[in-house]
């Protein structure tokens, strides 16, 4: 299959800044959802060597270090997302590295731990990289991986509404058409890779790996108290978290 020139959509100006608000304000999914669902599936982090894909502002490498791992490496494609983490973060024990998380080769059996927070969704070949982040890790290491649930991805068009603005329900279409998805996020031409809840699985079982946890959770009870406006999201699952293991032996 013809590799096609992974997009840097976080590097224009226009989505950069607003994924920066979005981010820096804790307005969109991430604090009340994706973030505690994704440190739930995490091991203890004590001195464990941590790889970061699709790291952006260095906040998980950060946040792994205050739970004593011994190092991070996180690794993105965007050099204005890896100039905030740089400057948000003074340890030695943090690595980044600019370059796309298609093409990195991390050397094999080098990390305890692979973390993937809402990337793989952006990347075309992802049986290639789950192949890759199976020999990084060392035997009994851990993958956890967050991506947009497929159900968003098949067909992006977001919610239906009715006249008055309120959410009817989310369209799902074109489910088992794996494949390209251009969209819209701050910016028009946001490339995204749909593909099915199956490929997402069987692609780590082919790989070598043994799932030990699939989630499609739903907004807490403590963050429904503080923004209401989130019930819509236990509609429809907004994210899909994986975690599989590399056989100990």
């Amino acid at each position: 299959m013809k590799q096609v020139t992974p997009q840097n959509i976080y590097d224009d100006t226009t989505f950069f800044e607003g994924y920066k608000a979005l981010r820096d304000g804790d307005t969109g999914l991430n604090g009340p959802l994706e973030i505690p669902a994704l440190h739930r599936l995490l091991p203890s982090l004590a001195n464990l060597h941590v790889l970061d894909l699709g790291c952006g502002f260095g906040n998980f490498a950060r946040f792994a270090r205050t739970q004593g791992a011994a190092s991070v490496t996180g690794v993105d494609i965007s050099a204005r997302m890896l100039e905030e983490a740089a400057m948000r973060t003074s340890d030695p024990a943090v690595g980044y590295v600019h370059q796309p998380i298609e093409t990195y080769e991390p050397a094999p059996q080098s990390f305890d731990l692979v973390v993937s927070s809402l990337a793989l969704h952006y990347i075309e070949n992802y049986a290639e990289l789950v192949q890759r982040v199976y020999h990084a890790l060392k035997p009994g290491g851990c993958f956890v991986l967050s991506v947009e649930h497929p159900i968003c991805t098949a067909y992006p068009a977001g919610w239906v509404r009715d006249a008055d603005g309120h959410k009817r329900y989310w369209p799902v279409d074109q489910y088992r058409e794996e494949g390209r998805r251009d969209t819209r996020w701050f910016v028009d031409g946001v490339v995204k890779y749909h593909r099915t809840v199956e490929t997402y699985v069987n692609t780590l079982i082919r790989a070598g790996f043994v799932l030990d946890h699939l989630g499609e959770p739903a907004p807490a009870e403590e963050a429904l108290a503080l923004r209401p406006e989130l019930a819509a999201d236990c509609r429809r699952p907004p994210f899909l978290f994986l975690r599989a293991m590399r056989p100990a032996h």
